[in-house]
């Protein structure tokens, strides 16, 4: 008998199309033969759908042995989806709730890695002035004296590099911390490193390892991007290397921090980490978990699969059973 797999896409958040292609693409990858997959949709305002028809979440998952989740952003993201699932007896693909809820915020996870020695730059959280735009600007002047420019502008949560900009100067500091508020009702100003970018992968009791950790894949956005925007990533400019051209010494480091964060904030299935490689040595800048990983053509993470000789539908093969466990 085959295994019911109810694929998880679209939902609330800013990151609906591209949760769309990623369970487009997870559809494409399962095995009919080993499984049943069903399309489950949620739309932009939370409402679940079943072959077109709107249900109840209970409604959608009856009869479903797992879920594979790819509502990317708040709600799928956040723990949120997973209460849900929890809730349902459903299992699913990824980490628990609680950890979902940890990782999805930055400035948490910031904290949390740097109590086991990873470095991350030196960054401010800001809440939105209760004046608004008024307190706004009297806010940007703080920051700007405070740090060194440029800085990165982010929203505290949310993923795919969306509400994320570069400040170069004063008034380029106002502009993101305004984008970045439409975003989160809180924001992160960081310090800008300059230096190559990084992401690894990371696939728990995978080829006979606990935690099995995918080759680090070095991103080089085009000329025109000075930082892997979201535009960077969906547009199909950025070269995307694996092998990566890192020296073996720096492919180690990245390799060994990414098992450490997996393993030390207890993610579980699978995860990626986002790195920059500079003169100063590897800063950690975010963890992505379930949906967040990306599954889209333009993704990171499939990429990585493929590297190491392997194919999406083995990957999805693998998780499913572990979240069947």
């Amino acid at each position: 008998m085959r295994t019911v797999v109810g694929v998880l896409r679209g939902g609330p958040s800013s990151e609906y199309n591209v949760s769309l292609k990623s369970g487009a693409s997870v559809l494409n990858a399962l095995d009919r033969e080993r499984y049943d997959p069903r399309d489950i949709f949620i739309d932009r305002q939370g409402a679940w759908h079943m072959h077109g028809v709107e249900a109840t979440p209970a409604r959608a998952l009856r009869g479903v042995d797992v879920a594979v989740n790819m509502i990317h952003g708040e709600y799928g993201e956040d723990g949120s989806l997973h209460q849900v699932l929890d809730a349902l007896a459903v299992p699913y693909t990824g980490s628990s709730a609680a950890v979902s809820k940890l990782v999805f915020n930055k400035h948490l996870t910031r904290e949390a890695v740097q109590k086991f020695g990873v470095k991350v730059p030196h960054g401010v959280v800001v809440k939105y002035p209760k004046r608004g735009a008024e307190d706004l600007e009297e806010l940007a002047r703080r920051l700007f004296t405070r740090l060194p420019q440029p800085s990165i502008v982010k929203p505290v949560t949310g993923g795919s590099s969306v509400g994320m900009t570069i400040a170069e100067d004063f008034h380029t500091l106002l502009w993101g911390l305004e984008h970045a508020f439409q975003y989160s009702p809180q924001v992160l100003v960081e310090e800008f490193i300059r230096g190559r970018e990084a992401t690894v992968g990371v696939i728990d009791d995978f080829r006979n390892e606990k935690t099995y950790t995918l080759m680090p894949v070095e991103i080089i956005p085009p000329p025109h991007h000075k930082f892997f925007s979201y535009d960077a990533k969906y547009s199909g400019e950025t070269l995307e290397r694996v092998p990566s051209h890192f020296t073996h010494e720096q492919k180690q480091d990245l390799m060994n921090i990414a098992k450490a964060v997996h393993e030390n904030l207890g993610l579980s299935h699978y995860s990626r980490s986002d790195f920059i490689v500079s003169r100063r040595g590897i800063y950690f800048l975010e963890i992505n978990n379930s949906a967040g990983v990306g599954m889209t053509e333009e993704s990171l993470m499939p990429k990585a699969i493929k590297a190491v000789g392997s194919k999406l539908s083995e990957f999805f093969e693998h998780v499913i059973n572990l979240a069947r466990r």
